[in-house]
């Protein structure tokens, strides 16, 4: 097997990777019980797999055809720092707007430091 081969295939099991996380983060998506924990899946775990799918492509195509694709580059790049930080404003709204977290929710950090109380646990 040659280097290009080998490349070739580095790519494509990168790219089949990308794939699979990506159906674990839709199933975090159907199964989990709140907005916050949601998030969490949609922000990791597609982050991961977007990121994983775009690094595949780069690597096939640096190897099949000696192409760097500064586009997939500025890609990675793109989400590597945007879905975090969206995912973190969303759920900052998401909280600011008093969104109800689940019922299996044991502990809420961040009202004592917003709010400057205790909560009480209904628990």
């Amino acid at each position: 097997m040659s280097g290009s081969e080998m490349g070739e295939f580095a790519g494509a099991l990168l790219i089949l990777t990308g794939g699979i996380a990506s159906i674990l983060s839709v199933f975090g998506l159907i199964r989990l019980p709140d907005v916050y924990t949601r998030s969490h899946a949609a922000t990791k775990s597609s982050t991961l797999a977007v990121l994983l799918t775009l690094l595949g492509a780069f690597v096939y195509f640096l190897f099949s055809e000696n192409f760097i694709s500064v586009r997939l580059l500025l890609g990675i790049g793109f989400v590597f720092l945007t879905a975090p930080v969206a995912g973190h404003v969303i759920i900052r709204a998401a909280y600011r707007s008093k969104v109800k977290l689940a019922d299996i929710s044991t502990e809420d950090e961040l009202f004592e430091k917003i709010h400057g109380e205790k909560m009480e646990n209904s628990g």
